[in-house]
């Protein structure tokens, strides 16, 4: 009986183990990249909020209308930087990567 509890414990504490690893180099592919674009209004927020999130391995949008910034964090291993200003292209909104320097 002791053998079966000490085995139950060694897997249980194994799968633990396991599970804590994946979630680790899950959250080592995740990116945050801010785009600087030429929204002007809360319609073309609306486009980006309607659009954006449903691009592969997108996880949060966020839009600030009044300093023409898009926050997107997505799952690198999915999608890019590239190909996010791809999805900025095909809805009409021109966008660029913010630069270093530029951040606030």
């Amino acid at each position: 009986m002791k053998k079966l509890i000490i085995m139950c414990l060694m897997a249980f504490i194994g799968f633990g183990v396991a599970e804590a690893s994946a979630q680790k180099k899950n959250d080592a592919a995740i990116k945050t990249t801010v785009f600087v674009t030429d929204i002007d209004c809360e319609h073309c927020a609306k486009k980006i909020t309607n659009t954006i999130p449903y691009e592969k391995g997108v996880k949060d949008v966020k839009v600030d209308v009044p300093t023409k910034l898009v926050t997107v964090t997505y799952d690198a291993t999915k999608n890019s930087d590239a190909n996010l200003l791809k999805s900025f292209a095909k809805i009409k909104v021109k966008a660029e990567v913010q630069k270093a320097e530029e951040k606030q």
